[in-house]
């Protein structure tokens, strides 16, 4: 699963999630992307499911490109803990997803494969999605 290998802080503040995205918004690399439709956050599980997912239906065909990267860390409590205590330790990372963002991409596969798969895909991930493609470059 993904993890940052350091980090200057080891807890952050959740912070708000608002807007739509500006950077990320546009096919870079592959032909066909999977972006998120609202916002919210993508554990580094649901990725890794996700991607499996996508390598599993291609029959590790084509490529595929991950475009978001969980850095921010989220913190649980134990169970059964009474209130205080101060912050709980880091469970799990996330990559903070708004509307607009690229999740996936996807190249060298026809377009059908890349429909299912990143179908398959959106399933495993908890923000709503959609299909796009790359735009066809205008002469």
């Amino acid at each position: 699963m993904l993890a940052p290998k350091r980090a200057k802080y080891r807890k952050q503040h959740r912070g708000m999630l608002r807007g739509v995205a500006h950077k990320g918004t546009e096919i870079a690399f592959g032909e066909y992307g999977l972006m998120a439709e609202e916002r919210g956050l993508v554990s580094s599980r649901q990725l890794e499911a996700a991607r499996r997912a996508i390598t599993h239906y291609t029959q590790r065909g084509g490529r595929i490109w991950i475009r978001v990267f969980p850095h921010k860390p989220i913190t649980k409590k134990p169970p059964e803990t009474r209130m205080g205590g101060g912050k709980g330790d880091v469970f799990e990372f996330v990559a903070a997803a708004k509307p607009g963002t690229i999740l996936f991409e996807m190249g060298g596969v026809s377009r059908d494969i890349a429909v299912m798969a990143l179908r398959l895909a959106s399933h495993k991930i908890g923000v709503a999605t959609k299909f796009i493609e790359k735009k066809a470059l205008q002469v």
